[in-house]
C-alpha cells in the first residue's frame, strides 16, 4: 500500500505537469496591451456589453487558458475564436487570462443587481 502511494503520487504530479502546458502565471500587464483584438468583441476590460460574447472580466485565469487551447485545437468550435486563438503563443494566452481574471465583472458588482 505506501510503495503505491510513493510511486502514484510523483507520478501523478509528473502527468498534471506535462499534460497541462500552459499554466496560469501571466502579467495582467503585458495582456492588457495585447487584449486590443479582444476588446471589440468581449469589451475593453472584458465587460461585454453584447449579450452574445461572454465577459471575461473576474474569469478563473485557468479557464480562459483552457478556452483559447481550446479553440486553438479545435476542441471548442467557434471560426472566429479558432482564428483569433491560432496567432496565440502560451505566454500570450497566460497574459491574456491573467488581465482579464484581474478585471472586476460587471455581473458581480452590487450596483447592477
Amino acid at each position: 500500500m505506501i510503495r503505491t502511494i510513493h510511486f502514484a503520487l510523483p507520478l501523478t504530479l509528473a502527468l498534471s505537469v506535462i499534460t497541462s502546458p500552459v499554466v496560469a502565471g501571466g502579467d495582467p500587464t503585458v495582456g492588457k496591451e495585447k487584449s486590443t483584438l479582444c476588446a471589440g468583441c468581449h469589451g475593453a476590460d472584458g465587460n461585454s456589453a453584447n449579450p452574445q460574447f461572454p465577459i471575461l472580466a473576474g474569469q478563473y485565469p485557468e479557464y480562459l487558458i483552457r478556452a483559447l487551447m481550446d479553440y486553438k485545437s479545435g476542441a471548442r468550435n467557434n471560426p472566429i475564436m479558432k482564428g483569433i486563438s491560432t496567432g496565440l503563443s502560451p505566454d500570450d494566452m497566460r497574459d491574456l487570462a491573467a488581465y482579464f481574471a484581474s478585471q472586476p465583472s460587471a455581473l458581480s458588482s452590487p450596483t447592477t443587481w
